[in-house]
């Protein structure tokens, strides 16, 4: 009897599923297309559901139509303008979008870019306030070796990375129970000649929460009668900037002020952009210094850019623009109407339960933290519940605070699209669940408790 050839055997029995894959050395021979499919797909299975993980602020959820439009667009390099076009002039039209979205006094005369996400935006930013301040700091004949940044001590990781790569003293604002956020509280302490900017957050990473950007500039305002320093702030819109214009389109913390230079988002969190995207825009051209941007003659073109990043893709650019035509700005606004309405809900279950106390419920971007009500108990802790509700696939966070309240611990739910109300009810009961167990754990047990032969 001849042996079935490798196509014709059971999934499980072939080489490769049968047996030890190579982790950390390239296999000698090659694998079935459906061989190397699976196994990738099997050890992917491993992950976390990415609908239930309620820790990242990145669109984890897009409908079939952007999908055929990503998968039509996969093939294509942002950077390759003079061979794509029509994809840059895409990135054009959707950075254009934004400014006038942010109030830009005249967006022509605005200029921006697409980025890898808003880390790499925020460092974009960051860059033109150290250039112009050295810059005006040579021609006055002064010192350039020391300029700092002020933000507040909740900040997203990537401006520590920016202060650090690119040799910026950060200038941590703390923040406390009576201010919650960067508002303006004791700025002139830390403003000084040396400094190139402020950064107000638009939805704190810790809480979500915004920082008054209009109070802020306020503050600065004040500081620079006295003392003639004229500080320029950078908003840090990662998600409350694709938040703010439809959902609280009277708050002034955008382009409106003066003093805002520039802002970024993150294209794939409420612009609601698979990973890979971020923006920024600054109000006008002569913000961003000429000598941070390259002419680069590349593939029979020459193009301008002054991205940190060569190479990137072109499809989530095409996907953003898909979604500015296909929700426009009542379809965004329904959108994250929808996300906050989930949020509120949520927060508004979690602060009838005893054993919890808001730190904020999600009126900002729909994103809350809570911490354990003082004295409530002694026997378990955030981190504990996190575990419980990790069991069920949840995925909520658990973490101290920034400096100074540090001692504090929060737990904190990000709402996304694609958070139903009916799956934001299976948690809040899954949450009543998992602390009344807790809350048991320091009594004994019923032995009719469904739990109770796992809880002995």
């Amino acid at each position: 009897m001849s042996t079935p050839s490798t196509d014709d055997q059971p999934m499980f029995t072939r080489p490769g599923e049968a047996t030890l894959t190579s982790r950390h050395v390239i296999p000698t021979g090659e694998s079935l297309p459906d061989t190397a499919k699976q196994i990738v797909e099997d050890e992917t299975i491993l992950d976390g559901n990415a609908r239930l993980n309620l820790a990242t602020f990145v669109s984890t959820w897009m409908d079939d139509d952007a999908k055929q439009v990503y998968a039509a667009s996969f093939d294509k390099n942002m950077i390759d303008k003079d061979e794509y076009p029509q994809t840059a002039a895409i990135e054009d039209n959707c950075w254009h979008m934004l400014a006038n979205l942010w109030n830009a006094p005249d967006a022509e005369k605005s200029i921006g870019t697409s980025t890898i996400g808003s880390s790499e935006a925020c460092m974009l930013g960051g860059l033109a306030f150290k250039r112009r301040w050295q810059q005006a700091r040579r021609a006055a004949g002064k010192d350039t070796s020391t300029p700092n940044l002020v933000m507040s001590s909740a900040v997203q990781v990537c401006w520590e990375k920016f202060c650090n790569y690119f040799d910026v003293e950060p200038r941590y604002v703390p923040i406390s129970a009576e201010h919650k956020t960067l508002d303006g509280h004791d700025l002139a302490k830390y403003v000084d000649e040396n400094t190139i900017g402020v950064v107000a957050i638009m939805g704190v990473t810790y809480t979500g929460m915004y920082e008054p950007v209009a109070e802020i500039a306020a503050a600065l305002d004040e500081i620079q009668k006295s003392t003639g320093l004229d500080v320029p702030i950078h908003v840090d819109g990662a998600s409350g900037a694709m938040i703010a214009p439809f959902l609280q389109p009277d708050l002034i913390w955008d382009f409106r002020l003066e003093r805002v230079h520039s802002i970024s988002t993150s294209g794939h969190k409420y612009g609601l952009v698979y990973p890979g995207l971020g923006w920024v825009v600054w109000r006008d051209a002569q913000w961003l210094p000429d000598d941070l941007v390259f002419q680069v003659s590349y593939l029979g073109g020459e193009m301008p850019t002054f991205a940190l990043n060569f190479s990137r893709p072109g499809a989530q650019v095409v996907l953003q623009y898909y979604l500015f035509l296909r929700l426009g700005f009542e379809g965004y606004r329904a959108v994250q109407q929808a996300s906050q309405d989930v949020a509120k809900y949520l927060s508004a279950g979690i602060a009838k339960l005893d054993a919890f106390e808001l730190w904020n419920d999600g009126s900002d971007i729909p994103v809350f933290a809570w911490s354990l009500t003082e004295g409530h108990t002694k026997n378990w802790t955030l981190y504990d519940l996190q575990d419980r509700l990790r069991m069920k696939g949840w995925l909520i966070p658990a973490y101290p605070m920034p400096a100074d309240l540090e001692t504090l611990t929060v737990q904190r739910i990000v709402v996304r699209n694609g958070l139903s109300m009916d799956l934001a009810a299976e948690l809040l009961q899954a949450i009543e669940t998992e602390v009344a167990y807790l809350d048991a754990l320091g009594s004994p047990m019923p032995s009719d408790h469904p739990q109770s032969a796992f809880h002995h």
